[in-house]
C-alpha cells in the first residue's frame, strides 16, 4: 500500500511540475458511468481469460476443481495482490507519463510509446531476458495488450477502464486459475501434466485465442463508447 502511495505522491508531483495539474487527469474519482463501466470491461475480460482454462477442460480433458486450502484469508490476500500490482503497473504506463505523452506527442506516439515500454517491461517481471523466442512472444502479446489499455485510457482519460481489463485478465489468471508467481488459489489442476501441444487447433484455442477475444471484444466496446471530445487541459 505505501508504493502505491508514493507513486501517487510523485504522479501529483510530476502533474504539477509539468503541467500544473492535479491528479484529476487521471480521472480516478468514482462516477457510476466509470464504475458501470469498470464493472462491464472486468467481467468481459475475466470471461475472455477463462476461455482458455475451458478449453483445456474440453479439448485435453483437464480436470481442475476447488483448492481444498482455499479460505477467506487466501481470498483476500490473492484479490490484494492482484490489486496491488494492477495498480503498480497502470499508474506507471497509463498515469501521468501517458497523459504528458498523449499531449504533447499526440495520441498515436503517446499511446505507441506507453505499449513498447509495457512490453519490454514484462521482458523483465516474466524474466525472459537472453530467451528470443520468449522475449518476441511477450513483447507482442503484453505490448498488444498494453495498446489496447493505453487506448482505453485515451478513450475516457481514466483510468477505470484499463485497470478493469488489467485485472481482469490477471485476477482469473493468476488467482481464479492459480497461475501466477503467489501460489494456488480458486480453482488447482487435479493432472498436472501440460495440455498437448501435438494439435495446432488446441494449442491456439489455449495460448492466443483467448487473448485475441479480449482484445477485439474489449476494442469494439471502446469504440462505441461515448468519450471525451477534447483531453483535460
Amino acid at each position: 500500500m505505501a508504493g502505491i502511495i508514493v507513486q501517487l505522491a510523485i504522479s501529483w508531483l510530476i502533474a504539477w511540475l509539468i503541467e500544473k495539474r492535479n491528479l484529476s487527469v487521471l480521472g480516478l474519482f468514482p462516477t457510476k458511468p466509470r464504475l458501470i463501466s469498470f464493472f462491464i470491461f472486468f467481467i468481459i475480460t475475466s470471461i475472455c481469460c477463462a476461455t482458455g482454462f475451458l478449453f483445456k477442460i474440453y479439448l485435453d480433458n483437464q480436470k481442475w476443481v476447488i483448492n481444498p486450502n482455499l479460505s477467506v484469508k487466501l481470498i483476500l490476500s490473492g484479490t490484494w495482490w492482484n490489486i496491488k500490482s494492477v495498480l503498480f503497473e497502470e499508474l506507471i504506463f497509463r498515469g501521468i507519463l501517458l497523459f504528458i505523452l498523449i499531449k504533447h506527442l499526440g495520441p498515436i506516439k503517446g499511446i505507441a510509446i506507453s505499449a513498447i515500454a509495457f512490453g519490454i517491461y514484462h521482458w523483465f517481471s516474466f524474466g525472459v531476458i537472453g530467451n528470443a523466442i520468449p522475449m518476441l512472444v511477450t513483447f507482442l502479446t503484453t505490448g498488444i495488450m498494453g495498446l489496447l489499455l493505453a487506448y482505453g485510457y485515451y478513450k475516457t482519460f481514466s483510468l477505470y477502464i484499463p485497470i478493469a481489463i488489467h485485472l481482469g485478465w490477471n485476477f482469473t489468471q493468476i488467482f481464479v486459475f492459480s497461475q501466477g508467481p503467489i501460489g494456488n488459489g480458486l480453482f488447482v489442476p487435479v493432472n498436472a501434466a501440460p495440455f498437448r501441444t501435438d494439435s495446432y487447433i488446441i494449442f491456439f484455442c489455449v495460448t492466443f485465442l483467448p487473448m485475441l477475444l479480449a482484445l477485439s471484444i474489449n476494442f469494439i466496446l471502446l469504440k462505441r463508447l461515448n468519450s471525451p471530445k477534447t483531453m483535460p487541459i
